[in-house]
């Protein structure tokens, strides 16, 4: 076969990966180059200038989450939105791979690896570069905000209603996947800085030695790999608006810094002595008990105080259960459309148990649930058996669990309180509970944590 006139960048940490590749890729592409650490990604980005990258998803062997693989996804898909991201992981988790998909990767490589099918996957995404290269890229709309018939949800309407316009700073919270993302979103659809795009940034993909860099930008030079000029998020969202989400994982010694920094509205990169003024529209959101912390001396109280001029939370979906049915229906067309195939509803059967589920992952959880379902599902309509709901997920007519306790309803619990105990931080989770971080990883999953 000839080789495709392509460039391939390999981001990967394990020396005998890159071997196996440097020897594999250039038989089918005409360059490859392969960097150990995502450190110089950007810079390399540049240099070499791919057509496709093949990033790896961890480079921690103490950080097996995933985390860092999604978090320079976003970064290349922000500055280099034409060029295709094949992520490369060595857990066969559907959720993590959907989850790189939304981020806009091309498509998720299992390790080992079966070489014919990574070549496909790596020529495919560089058709698809070929066919888009020098065309506008165009950004996919934001989730849209649904606020169902409930009286809670409609004080909340009126409330961002009211908010939206003004550039008060704003503290979302609420429980994992109750769509703290979406809601920022509207807040920002409705604002008067609309124009622009939201910056968006997951605090807890940020680790600790990067938190400066990305957060407030660096100058050449700053530190070892600073090869070039790099600029921050509170820069980036210069006359829009940003959002920190999970604003509670800022850890301690940072939350000075980024206090002077929402204070002064200015900010000084690393690296450099001169302070530049910003102009933001500060959204945070969390969920944790961030008053809890303070006392606990966890969290600034003067950081607290400023982030959460207007606080506003979103309810958990069991305290909106008229929207199940409506999300799952809007879930199922927008999944079917996606994987093309003929679920086009939900069975009788398959409403009454979506709405006998706890959804302690509420709305992501659901979401997870009807794609799955749509997936295997080779009929029309979605069937009870297609969601894989679990008995222990389930309430009876009460409202209560549909059986006494089990062992993984035990396991659940003990995983939820020490998340609780250690904030959410899962290496001394781990500890605690004497499992490895990937082992916590997939018990998290598993449970909807």
């Amino acid at each position: 076969m000839s080789k495709l006139k392509s460039k391939i960048l390999v981001v990967d940490d394990n020396a005998g990966i890159r071997s196996a590749l440097k020897i594999l890729l250039p038989m089918r592409f005409a360059e490859v180059e392969l960097i150990a650490s995502p450190k110089v990604l950007m810079e390399t980005m540049r240099t070499f200038k791919p057509d496709v990258v093949l990033l790896d998803m961890n480079f921690d062997t103490d950080i097996n989450t995933g985390n860092e693989g999604l978090f320079w996804l976003s970064e290349l898909k922000r500055d280099y939105k034409e060029v295709e991201v094949v992520l490369f992981t060595a857990y066969a988790d559907i959720a993590l791979a959907v989850e790189g998909m939304k981020r806009g990767a091309f498509d998720f490589v299992v390790k080992p690896w079966d070489n014919a099918k990574l070549l496909t996957i790596l020529e495919e995404a560089c058709k698809k570069h070929r066919k888009v290269t020098g065309k506008a890229s165009i950004a996919e709309p934001a989730p849209t905000m649904r606020w169902g018939e409930s009286e809670v949800m409609q004080r909340l309407r009126k409330m961002v209603e009211k908010v939206a316009p003004t550039d008060a700073t704003v503290l979302i919270t609420g429980e994992n996947g109750t769509g703290k993302d979406v809601l920022a979103n509207e807040i920002h659809r409705l604002s008067n800085r609309a124009n622009k795009q939201m910056v968006g940034v997951d605090i807890g993909a940020i680790t600790d030695t990067l938190f400066e860099s990305e957060m407030f930008g660096h100058v050449k030079g700053a530190f070892t790999d600073a090869h070039a000029d790099h600029i921050g998020k509170f820069e980036q969202a210069n006359g829009t608006t940003l959002f920190l989400d999970e604003i509670g994982n800022v850890p301690l010694a940072q939350q000075a810094k980024l206090l002077r920094v929402i204070q002064n509205r200015s900010v000084t990169k690393v690296g450099d002595t001169k302070s530049i003024p910003i102009n933001i529209r500060l959204i945070c959101a969390t969920n944790m008990d961030l008053a809890t912390m303070v006392k606990e001396g966890r969290f600034r109280e003067d950081l607290f105080y400023r982030i959460n001029t207007v606080t506003l939370h979103l309810p958990p979906l069991r305290e909106r259960p008229d929207e199940i049915i409506t999300l799952a229906e809007m879930f199922v067309k927008q999944y079917a459309e996606k994987y093309h195939r003929k679920a086009q509803g939900l069975s009788d059967e398959a409403m009454n148990l979506l709405q006998r589920c706890r959804w302690s992952g509420n709305i992501r959880e659901l979401q997870g649930c009807i794609e799955k379902a749509v997936i295997y599902s080779e009929a029309e309509l979605i069937r009870a058996a297609d969601l894989q709901l679990r008995a222990s997920e389930l309430m009876d007519e009460t409202g209560s669990k549909s059986q006494s306790q089990t062992l993984e309803s035990a396991e659940e619990q003990v995983i939820r309180n020490a998340m609780k105990t250690y904030n959410g931080n899962l290496t001394l989770v781990a500890k605690a509970l004497k499992i490895s971080r990937p082992t916590l990883y997939n018990r998290l999953k598993k449970y909807g944590i």
